[in-house]
C-alpha cells in the first residue's frame, strides 16, 4: 500500500485489512516532512487533523498489523521478508 498525508482512506484500509485480510501487507506513507497546514502534491493533500499526519497513519497501520516502511525502496525487501524469502 502506498498512501499520503491527508484524508482517512489509509486508516480505513488498515482497519479493513485487520478485520478481513488474509495476506501480509506492507505500506509506505509519503509526506513525513510536509509542513502542517500546507497543501502538498498534485491532489492537494493537506493535513487537516492529528490523524492525517504521516506519523499518525503509520501508527494506525502498525496497530492494524501492517508492516510500515520509511522508504518506498524498502517495500519489496519488507514483503520478501514477510513471505520468508
Amino acid at each position: 500500500m502506498i498512501g499520503e498525508i491527508g484524508g482517512q482512506l489509509e486508516a480505513e484500509a488498515g482497519k479493513w485489512i485487520k478485520e478481513n485480510g488474509t495476506k501480509p501487507v506492507v505500506a509506505f506513507i509519503a509526506g513525513e516532512t510536509a509542513p502542517a497546514g500546507r497543501t502538498m502534491g498534485h491532489a492537494g493533500a493537506i493535513v487537516g487533523g492529528a490523524e492525517d499526519t504521516a506519523a499518525a497513519k503509520k501508527a494506525i497501520l502498525r496497530d492494524c498489523g501492517i508492516t510500515v516502511v520509511d522508504s518506498p525502496a524498502d517495500l519489496g525487501t519488507a514483503m520478501a521478508k514477510l513471505l520468508g524469502k
